[in-house]
């Protein structure tokens, strides 16, 4: 009868329109049996009815102990079931799906409705424009283009009324010098700070929570102290106060990161950046329904100044950091510093790490890596220092092949008067004349030398011209030697060939004998 209830039950409820998942929460039954008993008619309901009562269950002898469990412990799940079934009596020929079902007819028979806590979520308000940036951590393991794989860090910002997003990367665990760093980054990319800041319990920036009076490392409370930020430390298993921050960093790891190829951190970062304003904040957001960057432009409004070198130094006593500018140099004490030409890149924090000592400094793009650049210390004010090395561009195609050919001869003044013919001649398909010339090298290596100078001799600047005299004098050469080492025959060489007289030509056409 009970299940004759349920079945209809379940058909008024479809009738009027229930899906089958809030059907099973009104009856409290699984939605497989929701599906199962919508399938069935009347009269197959009635013969599947006669089959269960005529028939036996593989777990009928242990109902009585199922039962005590379940009696003591309403929350148990079919798989915790089957568990302990194997590790109390060893029971391992069924299924988890038979115990599901198993379990469920006992619990609609013995009417113990299985006990699941339910978490109340409230909305939160919106937050003051200005108020809090929220922080978090992430990792991802990336397929390299070496073909492995490797493990990559990130940290997010997001300020919390407009949702405009900050994400920087590292290729190793995040350091508390890291966290300062990328706070500065931060505030430099949002134009300003806000009056308070909220982070996950981390050992980065938090010892203890100590009951509400937060312990914070040393570094990070000097920071934090000299930036003037309020820390709100959310506690564990609270979406609402870190919410934002928590999608943020689901968003970064399978909207950006996702099926991407890691090559090196500088592209990874600019590539992270580029996606932050192509996507990351020019999407409209599910919740706000507006673009996190329309909104910023209103929020940015109410963020608070910050002066970032002077705090930035203070924090650093042996780096210092300075801004990479578009014409690759650095700004220290009034001079500027030359770093390697395509050191800046558009989109990328673009921030070194400067070490001075009492004559030097060196200039770093992370704060332990190699020395990317490194001066002597100007005197006064106004001057730029610049290392040449610095302003050479990376070999080009052109410049790769200019060199080979000049490695093909011998004599390099005439390599040198090639190229400069060649230039001056076809500056347009100079690469199609030096790969001529390069074929010439490689089909008639021992006759190039000579051929340039009989190019010379006969004031030709083709590379075309070229490869014929290479060409004639290589074939020169191959009758010069078929002669010399021509061979006659032994046999034949006493033999005389005999002298006839012209009147036996006469005879033999006159139609005469010729004898």
């Amino acid at each position: 009868m009970e299940k004759w209830m349920v079945y209809y039950e379940i058909h008024r409820l479809r009738s009027e329109g229930f899906k089958n998942s809030s059907i099973a929460k009104k009856l409290k039954i699984s939605r497989n049996r929701v599906i199962e008993y919508g399938r069935m008619s009347p009269d197959e309901f009635q013969k599947f009815i006669l089959s269960l009562q005529q028939r036996g269950k593989k777990l009928d002898p242990y109902k009585d102990q199922i039962l005590e469990w379940l009696k003591e412990h309403p929350d148990l799940s079919g798989a915790q079931v089957l568990d302990w079934l194997q590790e109390k009596l060893d029971v391992d020929s069924v299924s988890e799906g038979t115990v599901r079902n198993f379990v469920n007819g006992l619990r609609e028979r013995h009417c113990i409705p299985k006990m699941s806590t339910e978490r109340n979520y409230a909305v939160v308000p919106e937050l003051p424009m200005g108020k809090q940036i929220q922080v978090d951590f992430g990792e991802t393991r990336q397929l390299t283009t070496e073909g492995q794989y490797k493990r990559l860090y990130f940290i997010a910002f997001v300020l919390a009324r407009s949702r405009y997003k900050y994400v920087e990367w590292l290729d190793r665990p995040f350091r508390t010098s890291d966290l300062i760093r990328m706070h500065e980054n931060a505030f430099n990319y949002y134009g300003g700070i806000t009056d308070e800041i909220a982070y996950d319990q981390d050992r980065l920036l938090a010892v203890s929570e100590n009951a509400g009076d937060l312990i914070l490392t040393a570094d990070f409370t000097n920071y934090y102290q000299k930036r003037k930020f309020k820390i709100y430390l959310c506690r564990k298993a609270d979406p609402e106060s870190k919410g934002k921050i928590e999608q943020v960093v689901k968003y970064v790891k399978y909207n950006f990161a996702k099926n991407r190829t890691f090559a090196n951190l500088l592209d990874w970062q600019e590539s992270s950046m580029k996606w932050l304003k192509r996507t990351g904040n020019y999407k409209v957001h599910h919740n706000t329904k507006k673009r996190p960057t329309e909104v910023y432009t209103l929020e940015k409004e109410h963020l608070r100044q910050v002066s970032g070198a002077y705090i930035f130094e203070d924090i650093y006593v042996s780096s210092i950091t300075r801004q990479i500018h578009k014409d690759n140099v650095i700004r220290f004490e009034g001079n500027r510093y030359s770093v390697p030409v395509g050191t800046y890149r558009k989109d990328a924090p673009n921030i070194a790490y400067v070490e001075k000592n009492h004559e030097y400094i060196c200039i770093r793009l992370q704060q332990n890596g190699h020395v990317l650049a490194k001066h002597q210390i100007a005197n006064g004010k106004g001057n730029i220092i610049s290392d040449p090395s610095h302003r050479k561009r990376n070999q080009t195609k052109r410049d790769k092949l200019i060199q080979q050919v000049e490695d093909l001869l011998q004599d390099p003044h005439a390599a040198k008067w090639l190229v400069e013919q060649l230039a001056v001649r076809y500056p347009r398909h100079l690469i199609d004349q030096l790969k001529i010339v390069q074929l010439v090298g490689q089909q008639y290596p021992e006759f190039l030398d000579i051929a340039v100078q009989e190019l010379k001799r006969l004031k030709l600047t083709s590379a075309n011209d070229l490869r014929d005299i290479a060409f004639s004098l290589a074939l020169h050469s191959k009758k010069n030697n078929s002669k010399a080492t021509s061979i006659v025959n032994e046999k034949y060489k006493n033999l005389i060939a005999p002298e006839r007289k012209e009147d036996i030509y006469l005879q033999v056409l006159r139609g005469g004998d010729s004898k």
